[in-house]
């Protein structure tokens, strides 16, 4: 049985433990064995974090000790994966340099929020599989900065001052042995039910981390 250690916090405006319950129910569903914890001093122990095989943290903001940064960079490098979404992973402890090279990308800013489309990129991993082409999402359009060594699985067209761009959503790395998977969706759990796509999304890229897929 695979399991996964989700981590709830941060700032209370992504709603850290919905979002974790939310997820940890789908892996539920997937035969997962789920731990939930609400602090982060979990990260210090490197020994209990080597024993799932997916952390996922939703804390934005937030800051990280020396002891809790060594020990999950430890722990990813040995092969525990990592995989989270939107601020929860892409705006955690900011400042942190090792965390944010490890997840491989960082937010900067959503100048627009509203509708706009997200695009498949990789159609061969078993993340997007069957998933359409392109599917439409209303919610903060996040700009990142980007590690140009991940591999992107979806993206959307950004449009600011005039200014297009291709924007990564989703994407995977490895780090060390450990897997990373990212998606940049999810400021508030009901667009989870509002786009199902999604949803599929991040439960395959946590299941994907986690080396079942």
């Amino acid at each position: 049985m695979k399991k996964a250690l989700f981590i709830a916090g941060g700032w209370d405006g992504h709603q850290p433990d919905k979002i974790v319950q939310l997820f940890s129910e789908d892996l539920r569903a997937a035969d997962f064995e789920c731990d939930i914890e609400s602090s982060l001093d979990v990260l210090a122990d490197v020994e209990r974090l080597k024993t799932y095989d997916v952390i996922s943290p939703c804390w934005t903001m937030g800051s990280l000790s020396k002891e809790q940064s060594k020990g999950l960079v430890a722990a990813v490098r040995g092969g525990t994966a990592l995989a989270g979404i939107h601020g929860g992973m892409g705006d955690a402890f900011r400042g942190n340099l090792d965390f944010e090279w490890m997840v491989g990308g960082h937010f900067v800013g959503h100048p627009h929020v509203g509708e706009y489309s997200v695009r498949i990129k990789d159609f061969d991993s078993p993340i997007t599989k069957d998933l359409p082409g392109a599917f439409a999402y209303h919610s903060e359009q996040y700009y990142m900065l980007i590690d140009p060594a991940v591999h992107v699985l979806a993206e959307t067209e950004y449009i600011y001052e005039g200014r297009h761009c291709a924007m990564p959503v989703a994407w995977i790395r490895m780090w060390g042995s450990g897997r990373v998977f990212y998606s940049s969706l999810g400021h508030e759990p009901a667009e989870f039910e509002k786009f199902p796509e999604a949803r599929t999304l991040t439960v395959r890229g946590l299941r994907w981390a986690a080396g079942e897929l």
